[in-house]
């Protein structure tokens, strides 16, 4: 497993650690799951992806490779925040517009 780099160093003595004992290690901040755990634990479980065939830019996808493994994961998050700051502006514009429908819908049934 490649462990993803940190721009904080980490105090932990891994060295010591892989040649520790499962007994050795302190465990006491970290309390063994019981059966009330799991009684009221629930599953969720993430939504399928989509696969799709899409054209970009080569240096554009080069630039993403180059990032390293995940590189679709983090296209797909620059993607859905894209999409949700425009269904913000959208939810916005489309409230206005119902509201102007909404006043034009009352003068045309006044002049009816």
């Amino acid at each position: 497993m490649k462990l993803k780099s940190s721009k904080k160093q980490s105090k932990t003595n891994w060295e010591k650690l892989s040649t520790m004992e499962d007994s050795e290690i302190n465990l006491s901040d970290s309390p063994e799951l019981d059966e009330s755990f799991f009684a009221n634990a629930t599953i969720r479980m993430p939504e399928p992806k989509k696969s799709v065939s899409m054209r970009i830019d080569q240096d554009v996808l080069e630039w993403y490779k180059h990032q390293g493994p995940g590189y679709q994961t983090r296209m797909n998050a620059v993607l859905r925040m894209y999409m949700r700051a425009k269904s913000n502006i959208s939810k916005n514009l489309l409230s206005k517009s119902r509201k102007v429908s909404r006043q034009n819908s009352k003068k045309v049934v006044k002049k009816s």
